[in-house]
């Protein structure tokens, strides 16, 4: 299963730049609709349009493997 790491993007960023980062503020930011933003920081398993893979790495100025990472089935279930 994919896990989308936008959680820690933001609590990265937000400690950069020395200010709050908000999943509103991401999505205004990034065209990311925010009920699709929410849904991949916290819905197990939510797939995504690639499109909007593309906007998070550009908003995050980060790599795909940055934002997603694999976890194998018997991982999320522990």
């Amino acid at each position: 299963m994919l896990r989308f790491r936008i959680k820690e993007l933001i609590a990265d960023k937000s400690f950069k730049e020395g200010q709050r980062i908000t999943m509103t503020r991401v999505a205004d930011e990034s065209g990311v609709n925010r009920v699709s933003l929410s849904k991949m920081a916290n819905q197990k398993g939510f797939s995504t349009v690639t499109s909007n893979l593309d906007l998070l790495c550009a908003y995050f100025k980060c790599d795909i493997s940055d934002l997603v990472e694999y976890v194998s089935e018997d991982e999320s279930s522990e």
